[in-house]
């Protein structure tokens, strides 16, 4: 009993925190609809940052803590909002989520760069090492005031929203936006009050909980994934039933914790992949509120053009002939990845971009595809690709059935789920038997994969896994574009523009959703396995989810519905943030927050920057004569490099100078003909300007005397009707079909009406016949 009581207060403990956080998750949800997936990173970086004032610098605890809760979390919320939350209107839920995440990325990115990562950094609980007496057993004062905090932020978001005119405010931004406006609501101080809130109670659940775990970014960071289950039960709504998911979350990991076999190896990852389970369970089985949708979106991504995608995929190849033929082993080790995860990349693309689905476990797929290239791809044997990409299809089509009721959050809170808990338990199981079937994952540490043997010859360098990779993007992007081009591909597009659209033709979009998950899981498996056989030896930490985060950033900030996109992603995760982090210790550092930082402003231009550069170089593809002369002078630079007569880096600057030159000249020309055309379209608009501007935008001619003639049916016979004469302006004037006079006006040879009209102005003329 004793044994009991003490797991239930642990349990009871953690819950108050996870409530805590919850609350300020939901409270910020209900009032902006954006799912805030950094909350867990604010928290961390409020635990950092009361530890530096108060441990380090030596603050008084009151005083640090009203600082960090009352001061700088509060002002984090109100910058947060709105420099960045506000841009975010209008845009999808795939937007919305990169943000958020590229916010997570970066904050881990910010910690790491002002706390040195891997150091000690002790921190103690409130009143350590004392406790209260509750007869059979104990209650620290840590544990005790946890508990009473979350007690407290119940009955004070209760006073909040149910009390005060800010919060009556809130909830009925929530219910009814249009309405709360009409009756003076102010969704934007409504908004940033909330910001300021949530921000708030997520920096009090980092500090209470930091001092039960280390101080490292990550761990405490992905913490936030427990409260996220405690949102799903409370429906993103609720704030009674977020607090009994919390209890639920909690006791089940007080439980757990005192009583599964600390001996098993198979259970020894299931208590902290528990509240994993439990979130996706519930999302599952626990009735999901319509997400917030919008009926037009500020993304576009055009079809790609078949010339375009064959150019794309010689250019992959051509580039990926150069890296080999330039780069030393090192570098091409380095750089490596950019191909073989690059089509990690490309798998979001007819996920994410054309189906408008939102998965976060794709690494989690390569590293099936791993598993499998490593256990059947003995002596290079090319069936290990095959089934890598088997399996990881079996696996995708496996967790896209039950969930595929799923969409927007909720879809993307389940491959969460699913990613953490391959990570925290599943792929760290030791061999077990599934039937007849014997299972092998990493071998619980690592693994090896063997090079690839394809009719006798052995990928088993740098330069010739690179090339490999680089040919098989160049295939996987062709196909998704044939896919965009197919009737599915079309089915995939209209489901992400509109479900209920699709639901009103009578389209049935379940299997479609499926099999593009399967798609994606599939060509996921291919890139996971790629990347193991350049690495040689894998490890399940290169397949966790953090690692695969900034893939799903960049694909999006690139352009999710883009085969560049995933070009983009590649190359900027694994080209050039490698490269600049050569540069010097400072740059390594700073690019822990790049991916974060390109995310972050996404919501100013959501259909990414691939749009964006491709207008920028649009004058330099129309124009034939200065790509010519591009790629010569590339080819040239290239001939130099081989010859040894420059370096790689001459040869890079070479290659960026023939880019920038060629496109400043085509932008140039582009510049002067349209100045060109600016100045000929007035001569050429009245030239083409219809018969009723004869006379007033231009001269007349005899072209539209003629014309004129015609139209009003004047032969100039005196049989059917008059012809017509403009009036005199100065100059030599054109003769109609009729016998004209010098003067002004029209003579009459003979009329419809039998009457004259000499001596009538042209504008009694045309006044009579009107």
């Amino acid at each position: 009993m004793e044994k009991f009581l003490i797991f239930t207060i642990v349990g009871l403990s953690l819950s108050a925190i996870y409530a805590i956080i919850s609350s300020g998750l939901v409270l910020t949800y209900t009032t902006t609809g954006i799912f805030n997936f950094a909350h867990g990173a604010i928290g961390m970086l409020a635990a950092f940052t009361y530890w530096q004032i108060r441990f380090q610098w030596g603050w008084p605890t009151p005083l640090a803590l009203l600082l960090v809760i009352g001061v700088v979390a509060p002002l984090f919320g109100l910058v947060l909002e709105r420099v960045i939350m506000s841009g975010l209107a209008g845009t999808s839920e795939a937007t919305k989520l990169v943000v958020s995440i590229s916010l997570l990325v970066g904050l881990i990115g910010l910690a790491n760069l002002i706390w040195t990562p891997g150091q000690s950094r002790p921190m103690s609980t409130f009143f350590q090492g004392r406790s209260l007496d509750l007869g059979v057993t104990s209650i620290t004062y840590h544990q005790a005031i946890t508990i009473g905090v979350a007690i407290a932020v119940a009955i004070g978001l209760r006073w909040l929203l149910y009390r005060t005119r800010i919060g009556v405010s809130m909830r009925a931004n929530v219910d009814d936006r249009s309405l709360a406006l009409l009756n003076g609501a102010r969704p934007d101080r409504i908004a940033l009050i909330s910001w300021a809130v949530g921000v708030g109670l997520a920096a009090v659940g980092g500090i209470l909980i930091a001092p039960a775990l280390s101080l490292e970014a990550g761990s405490l960071s992905l913490l936030i994934v427990n409260a996220y289950a405690a949102a799903i039960f409370g429906r993103l709504r609720s704030l009674p039933l977020t607090f009994v998911g919390a209890m639920a979350i909690g006791l089940t990991e007080g439980y757990l914790a005192g009583y599964l076999p600390g001996d098993n190896r198979y259970l020894a990852g299931m208590r902290p992949a528990a509240a994993v389970i439990i979130l996706f369970l519930a999302l599952l089985f626990v009735p999901n509120p319509r997400l917030r949708t919008r009926t037009q979106l500020r993304e576009f991504f055009p079809s790609p053009s078949r010339s375009g995608t064959f150019v794309l995929a010689g250019v992959v190849i051509a580039v990926g002939v150069v890296m080999v033929t330039t780069l030393d082993s090192g570098s091409l080790i380095s750089y490596g990845p950019v191909f073989s995860l690059g089509i990690v990349a490309l798998s979001l693309v007819p996920l994410v971009g054309f189906a408008g689905q939102i998965s976060l476990a794709q690494l989690t797929f390569g590293g099936i595809g791993a598993i499998a290239v490593a256990h059947h791809g003995g002596g290079g044997s090319p069936l290990g690709l095959v089934l890598a990409m088997v399996f990881a299809a079996a696996v995708g089509a496996l967790i896209a059935l039950p969930v595929m009721r799923l969409s927007g959050i909720y879809l993307a809170l389940a491959t969460a789920a699913f990613g953490v808990a391959m990570d925290r338990w599943i792929f760290n199981l030791p061999d077990f038997d599934l039937g007849p079937v014997r299972v092998s994952l990493f071998n619980v540490n690592s693994t090896s994969i063997d090079a690839l043997s394809l009719f006798g010859y052995r990928f088993d360098t740098p330069g010739r896994q690179l090339m490999l990779s680089a040919v098989a993007f160049a295939v996987v992007a062709m196909l998704v574009a044939a896919l965009r081009w197919s009737r599915w591909g079309r089915q995939l597009v209209a489901m992400r523009d509109s479900e209920v659209a699709c639901a009103t033709f009578g389209l049935d979009l379940r299997w479609p959703r499926v099999g593009v998950f399967t798609l994606s899981a599939a060509i996921a498996g291919l890139g996971g396995a790629l990347y193991g056989m350049q690495l040689g030896t894998v490890s399940p930490s290169r397949y966790d989810l953090l690692t695969g985060l900034p893939i799903f950033i960049l694909v999006v900030v690139g352009g999710a519905g883009l085969i560049g996109g995933a070009l983009f992603a590649g190359i900027s995760l694994f080209g050039l943030i490698p490269l600049t982090s050569g540069l010097g210790p400072l740059f390594a550092k700073i690019n822990t927050i790049t991916p974060g930082l390109a995310g972050i402003g996404l919501g100013r231009s959501p259909s990414g920057v691939v749009p964006l550069m491709s207008d920028g170089v649009a004058p330099l593809r129309r124009d034939r004569p200065a790509l010519i002369a591009m790629v010569a002078a590339m080819i040239g630079a290239y001939a130099l490099r081989l010859a040894g007569v420059i370096g790689n880096w001459p040869f890079a600057a070479l290659v960026a100078a023939a880019f920038l030159v060629a496109g400043a000249l085509a932008t140039a020309r582009a510049s002067l003909a349209a100045g060109r055309e600016r100045e000929a379209a007035p001569q050429r608009k009245l030239a083409d300007a219809g018969i009723e501007w004869a006379g007033i935008a231009r001269a007349w001619s005899a072209a539209d005397l003629a014309a004129m003639n015609e139209e009003l049916s004047f032969d100039g016979t005196g049989k059917e009707g008059a012809a017509f004469v403009p009036a005199r302006t100065g100059g030599p004037e054109p003769r109609g079909l009729g016998s004209l006079d010098d003067g002004p006006g029209v003579r009459s040879t003979g009329s419809a009406g039998g009457g004259s009209q000499a001596g009538r102005s042209d504008e009694e003329v045309v006044g009579g016949r009107a």
